[in-house]
């Protein structure tokens, strides 16, 4: 199987951004998460990602700059995004993303990272399968035209920064690392997806 093809199968599974808020919610309820998996920690950081994508579905806004070119954004492309519910990184990012993909009409993907190992391992992070990742799709070919993650610039900055000077991320910089989130309210990540469509 090429990639293309890959990508077709994994994008014709997908779910919408709000059916997956909505299977986080359930999962929520049902003290599970999603992936292979399940476990009482996972289930508990899923709660905490249902609580903070809540809350930045409401409170995240669009510069009026990146509105505008959104808005006139007409390439023929669409997101697909590969996450699981205990990802705090995923958390921060796809409340952006969504408002990323509405202001310029982009048809937005989700797929669970554990059930289509063969698109993840196409898109790895160094060696890894880091999540959220974003693969921008040319929606005629189904071949990639960029990718983006599984952190912004500034984050990916500071969780290298870390692992160069002590070899792993502790609880105490995990925490910082949220920190950092929540003062950027998602301004990064904004910024890497506009440049991103403005180079396609």
């Amino acid at each position: 199987m090429n990639l293309a093809e890959i990508i077709k199968q994994a994008a014709s599974n997908a779910i919408s951004y709000l059916e997956y808020r909505k299977l986080v919610e359930d999962h929520v309820i049902n003290q599970t998460n999603t992936g292979d998996q399940i476990t009482e920690a996972l289930a508990e950081y899923t709660k905490l990602n249902h609580q903070r994508m809540r809350r930045l579905d409401k409170t995240l806004k669009l510069l009026p700059e990146s509105q505008e070119f959104l808005e006139n954004f007409d390439k023929d492309v669409y997101f697909l995004v590969i996450t699981e519910s205990w990802c705090g990184d995923a958390a921060h990012a796809m409340p952006m993303i969504n408002k990323v993909a509405v202001a310029a009409q982009i048809n937005y993907k989700v797929v669970l990272r554990d059930k289509n190992p063969k698109l993840m391992d196409e898109f790895l992070t160094n060696g890894n399968r880091a999540i959220a990742k974003l693969i921008l799709i040319d929606a005629k070919t189904n071949l990639p035209v960029a990718t983006w993650g599984p952190r912004p610039t500034k984050a990916t900055a500071l969780v290298a920064a870390e692992k160069a000077a002590k070899g792993s991320l502790s609880p105490e910089f995990k925490q910082e690392l949220q920190t950092w989130y929540n003062k950027d309210k998602g301004k990064d990540i904004e910024n890497d997806l506009v440049e991103m469509l403005q180079r396609v």
